[in-house]
C-alpha cells in the first residue's frame, strides 16, 4: 500500500473503527484486550487505505468460532505510521495485528513485533516473492512482517476524455501511444501537452504520484543501497527530473489539486490521468458510488520510464499481544494466497505471493472498463527494482518532496530550480 496515503497525526483522529464482531474489550492489545468470559479471544487488528484484508474477516471467523476479529481501518499510510510511533512512544500498546508500510517498514521498532520464525512463517517462506519476504525481515534476522501485496504500477486514465481530444482511447493503443515497453517520460509529457492544447484541461490532477513513480524506478532511491546514506544532495539524476515534472506542471498539465481526496475533480474530468499502483485502483474506485461501471476510468499496460513498485504492506504482530499465538496465526492466514487473491478482487491491492499472483491472474475490474487486471500487472511486474527503502523514506516522500510540489501546484513557487532548492531545505528540517 505504500506512502498509501500521505496524512498527518490528525488523521488518526478520524480514523474509521470497524468492529467485525462485538466484543467486550479494548481496542488495543494490552491488559484489557483478549477473553470475553465466554472462552472467546478478541484479536484487534489496524489497517489503513484500501488494502482488501477485510474480504476476509468474516471467513477466518466463522472456520475459527473461537476467534473475534475488532478491527481498525485508518486513513491512509501516513496516518497509520504515526499512530504506530505514537502508541510505540507511549508505550499505550499496538493491536494485535498492525499493517505496516514498506516506507516505513525501516525505521519502526523492529523489537516491537514478535519474530514470527517462531510462528512458522519459514515453512511458507518460497509463498513469497523472495525481495519481498527480505523486505520483512530485519537486520538482526528477524522476520517482522509477513508480506501482504505489491505496488507494480500503470496508468489510469479517462477514455471518454482521451477520445473527446483526439487520442487514442483503447487500452492497448494509450500504451503504444505513450511508448509501449519504450516509454519515456518525455514522450508523457508530450501526450499530457496534446491532451492539455485539445481539451483546454489539465493532464493529471497533481505530480506528486508521477515523482513518486520515477524515485521508485531509480537502483538507488532517497537512500544509497546500504540503507543509511542519503541520496538526494547531489543526485543529478533526481534534480533533472525534479525540474522538468517541475516545468510540465506550470505548463498547465496539472490542474493545481492536492494528491488525495479529489472525488468531485475526478468525476467532473477535471483531470484525465492518475498514476495507478495496484492498490490505487480502490482509492478511485472508492471516490464513485458503489457499482459503478461507467466511470470512463480505464486502465493500461504502460508506464514512463520503465517497471516501478510503489508501495506494499506487511502484517505484524505486537510484543504487546496476549495471544501471539493466535495472532500469528491470523496474520499468517491474512498474508496467504488464497487471502491475497481476496484482497485483489476486492480492492485492487496485488499478491506478493506467487500462488496468489496465479490466482488473479484472469481477473477483470469492471470499473475500469473491465480491463484485464490481473494480466496487467502480472506484466508490470516483471523488471522491478526492489529498492532498499532508508529510515526516513516515507517521511520524505510526504513532508519533503510532496509538500513542495504542492507549492508548485499552488503558484508559490515558479520555477524548477527553485522548487529543488526548497526541496532541500525542508529535508534539513525534516531530516536532519
Amino acid at each position: 500500500m505504500r506512502s498509501r496515503r500521505a496524512t498527518t497525526a490528525a488523521s488518526v483522529i478520524g480514523a474509521v473503527l470497524i468492529t467485525v464482531a462485538a466484543a467486550g474489550c479494548s481496542g488495543g492489545g494490552g491488559a484489557d484486550a483478549g477473553d470475553s468470559g465466554d472462552g472467546q479471544i478478541t484479536l484487534t487488528i489496524t489497517t489503513f487505505g484500501t488494502m482488501g484484508v477485510d474480504a476476509n474477516y468474516e471467513k477466518y471467523m466463522e472456520e475459527n468460532p473461537n476467534i473475534k476479529i475488532e478491527a481498525t481501518n485508518l486513513e491512509g499510510g501516513g496516518a497509520a505510521r504515526d499512530d504506530a510511533y505514537a502508541k510505540i512512544a507511549a508505550n499505550t500498546g499496538l493491536s494485535d495485528i498492525v499493517a505496516i508500510e514498506e516506507g516505513w517498514l525501516g525505521t519502526i521498532p523492529s523489537d516491537a513485533f514478535v519474530d514470527l520464525r517462531d510462528h512458522g512463517i519459514e515453512d511458507v517462506k518460497d509463498d513469497w516473492l523472495d525481495w519481498k519476504y527480505k523486505q520483512g525481515t530485519d537486520s538482526e534476522g528477524r522476520v517482522i512482517g509477513a508480506g501482504l501485496d505489491i505496488g507494480p504500477q500503470g496508468i489510469c486514465y479517462r477514455g471518454d476524455l482521451f477520445a473527446a481530444a483526439g487520442l487514442p482511447s483503447e487500452r492497448t493503443e494509450v500504451a503504444e501511444y505513450l511508448g509501449g515497453e519504450d516509454a519515456t517520460w518525455d514522450r508523457f509529457y508530450e501526450v499530457g501537452q496534446e491532451y492539455v492544447d485539445a481539451s483546454g484541461a489539465a493532464f493529471w490532477h497533481s505530480p506528486r504520484f508521477f515523482w513518486n513513480s520515477f524515485v521508485n524506478q531509480q537502483e538507488e532511491g532517497y537512500y544509497k543501497k546500504d540503507g543509511e546514506t542519503l541520496n538526494i544532495e547531489g543526485n543529478d539524476v533526481l534534480k533533472e527530473h525534479y525540474i522538468e515534472l517541475v516545468d510540465a506542471e506550470m505548463s498547465g498539465l496539472g490542474a493545481g489539486l492536492p494528491g488525495w481526496d479529489v472525488g468531485p475533480e475526478a468525476k467532473e474530468g477535471d483531470f484525465a490521468v492518475y498514476m495507478c499502483p495496484s492498490w490505487m485502483l480502490g482509492i478511485v474506485q472508492g471516490y464513485y458510488d458503489e457499482g459503478t461501471t461507467d466511470s470512463g476510468w480505464d486502465f493500461a499496460d504502460v508506464l514512463p520510464g520503465g517497471s516501478a513498485n510503489w508501495g506494499g504492506a506487511f502484517l505484524g504482530v505486537s510484543e504487546s499481544s496476549e495471544h501471539q499465538e493466535e495472532a500469528a496465526k491470523l496474520a499468517l492466514w491474512l498474508a496467504a494466497p488464497e487471502q491475497q487473491a481476496a484482497s485483489f478482487e476486492l480492492a485492487g491491492p496485488y499478491p506478493s505471493t506467487l500462488e496468489g499472483q496465479e490466482l488473479v491472474a484472469d481477473s477483470a475490474n469492471a470499473f475500469f472498463n473491465d480491463a484485464p487486471v490481473g494480466e496487467i500487472f502480472a506484466a508490470r511486474s516483471e523488471g522491478v527494482i526492489a529498492q532498499v527503502k532508508g529510515p526516513e523514506d516515507s517521511n520524505i516522500q510526504d513532508n519533503v518532496f510532496g509538500p513542495t510540489l504542492d507549492r508548485v501546484s499552488q503558484g508559490e513557487i515558479t520555477s524548477g530550480e527553485e522548487a529543488w532548492d526548497e526541496a532541500l531545505k525542508t529535508l534539513d528540517q525534516v531530516v536532519r
